[in-house]
């Protein structure tokens, strides 16, 4: 594997070659328990978690912390997967079973994060792959990194469809009282055979609105990212209405429609599982995507407007592009009104 060859792009306090961490610095581990079968983890030491996003990117952030490479979850449409071909790493099976863990990354955090030359920018996490999946419930890697951004009072935001974010639901609260914070979970579809092939590793659909009904319970606003709308197994207007009907009785704040794209190394993995499931799709999704990793703008559109229609049906607005789901600060206490003054008298 190319240790070696995984660079830092540009970093605030490292120069522009620098290996993220060396050969020397990888364990290898499995570990005889149900829930890891088959499952082999690269313990690194990172040298840097901060990475900046590209330029070009179409993220509305700049700058990304991610604790883990490939992902337990196996989406078969995870447009990450390209990334473990870096590292010489199959794309495919690989990026589900071989687990790449930077096991100090809440120690180098918070090294990087006290750094005169950090401007304090927002902080995206499980923009790559999800920092709650499975995994995190053995290294625990989330509460060190919530902690350090609560310290230093750092804005960031979440994404995921892991449940054990609940866990640190306490250290979510504590930030939310110093930095902007936003939670998002990604729910695209509650068909649960669809879910089921699609999306093997993941909690349910329904355990995952559980989340958002629970952070919201407890004061924290909490969109959905609806995505991917796979088109043709997903996005029946029957479907759609009924994500978006449990998205709202979740209590979700806003929800934000997202149609499936296909990036090298996703795609090839995603078309092999069709044309296993539903080999009569192939040819469809062939012309759809005829053009690239995006469905066409018309069908992007549709979705979309679909989308926002049920959502103002069900009471729930749709997230402003680019914006981050906020939760709010909280009242300011109110001052005690000061006794009024007494009148001193001599009888």
């Amino acid at each position: 594997m190319r240790w070696e060859n995984l660079t830092v792009e540009t970093r605030h306090d490292r120069p522009a070659d620098a290996a993220l961490f060396g050969a020397d610095a990888v364990t290898t581990r499995t570990f005889d328990t149900p829930e890891f079968a088959g499952i082999t983890f690269h313990e690194v030491r990172a040298r840097s978690v901060l990475n900046r996003v590209p330029g070009a990117s179409r993220m509305p952030f700049e700058w990304t912390v991610n604790p883990y490479r490939g992902c337990t979850h196996a989406c078969v449409y995870c447009f990450a997967r390209k990334t473990h071909s870096y590292l010489d790493l199959d794309t495919g099976i690989g990026f589900d079973t071989q687990i790449v863990v930077k096991v100090n990354a809440p120690e180098v955090l918070r090294r990087q994060l006290s750094s005169p030359r950090w401007p304090g920018e927002h902080v995206a996490m499980g923009t790559n792959v999800d920092c709650y999946q499975r995994a995190e419930g053995r290294y625990r890697l989330m509460p060190g990194i919530l902690a350090a951004l609560r310290d230093h009072a750092n804005p960031f935001s979440i994404l995921t469809k892991g449940t054990l974010i609940l866990r640190d639901l306490d250290l979510l609260k504590q930030s939310a009282e110093v930095a902007d914070v936003g939670i998002s979970v990604s729910v695209g579809f509650v068909d649960g055979e669809l879910w089921r092939t699609v999306e093997p590793g993941t909690p349910a659909p329904e355990r995952r609105l559980d989340v958002v009904r629970t952070l919201t319970d407890h004061g924290i606003d909490c969109g959905v990212l609806m995505a991917p709308v796979i088109p043709f197994l997903g996005d029946e207007p029957a479907q759609l209405r009924a994500t978006v009907r449990a998205i709202a009785a979740a209590g979700a704040t806003s929800v934000t429609p997202l149609a499936l794209h296909l990036r090298p190394g996703a795609r090839e993995w995603f078309m092999s599982w069709l044309a296993q499931h539903h080999p009569y799709l192939v040819r469809r999704y062939e012309r759809l995507y005829t053009d690239g990793a995006y469905a066409p703008k018309w069908y992007q559109r549709r979705i979309t407007r679909q989308v926002h229609e049920l959502a103002q049906e069900y009471g729930i607005g749709p997230a402003r592009g680019g914006m981050p789901r906020r939760i709010r600060p909280p009242e300011p206490a109110e001052e005690p009104t000061p006794p009024e003054p007494t009148q001193l008298t001599l009888i």
